[in-house]
């Protein structure tokens, strides 16, 4: 008799990462300003404030948190060098519209942020997204026939503003189009137009395998 395999349970989230969670939402729903540790702590199974404290020493802390989470898995989603073959080009658009499909709040969140009026926050925000920056420049060497030196940091922002401009503004265009923006039809779609857009813009060629 054949046994069949074992079912494979989804590891349950840890408390932390179900806070970030709540957390990514909300911040990206109301802004800093707009979001209670009491209104996080009712989207998640603690009992009360001072099981959030526990975790995180005040909502600056987990502000801070929360973007770099988002942002440090971005960062691994990014290759450290081009390759310039349109298969390299289309993995790395899956990959990353397959994560910010998973994690739909955060190109909102990071948008929010960089709209806010603190001094803090946009210090907060420029740190953390520096690296993201830096390790995007090394990923487009090898476009200077492309692009020229001093073309290459709006050629790096353009394809950020391609990508996650699409699901920071997804209600906007869900609202223009008449249809949700963040639907598996709509995301598909949005996919198929990123590989050529992006393929065009690094001067990768459809057969440049």
């Amino acid at each position: 008799m054949t046994l069949a395999p074992p079912i494979e349970l989804e590891e349950p989230r840890s408390t932390r990462e179900q806070v970030l969670d709540a957390a990514e939402r909300l911040f990206a729903e109301r802004g800093f300003a707009g979001v209670s540790m009491r209104d996080i702590v009712a989207e998640t199974a603690l009992k009360n404030q001072a099981s959030l404290y526990h975790h995180f020493r005040n909502k600056r802390a987990l502000y801070e948190a929360v973007l770099a989470r988002g942002v440090e898995a971005i960062m691994a989603l990014v290759p450290e060098r081009g390759s310039g073959t349109r298969s390299d080009v289309n993995r790395n658009v899956d990959r990353t519209l397959d994560y910010l499909s998973q994690h739909p709040h955060l190109a909102r969140l990071i948008q929010r942020a960089a709209l806010d009026d603190s001094r803090y926050m946009r210090r907060a925000l420029g740190s953390i997204l520096r690296p993201l920056y830096s390790q995007s420049r090394r990923a487009l060497a090898g476009q200077e026939e492309a692009w020229a030196q001093d073309e290459l940091p709006h050629l790096a922002a353009g394809l950020y503003l391609l990508i996650f401009g699409y699901f920071a503004n997804a209600e906007l265009i869900g609202s223009i189009v008449g249809a949700d923006a963040l639907s598996p039809e709509a995301v598909e779609r949005q996919r198929r137009f990123l590989k050529a857009a992006v393929a065009r813009l690094l001067g990768v060629r459809p057969n440049g395998e």
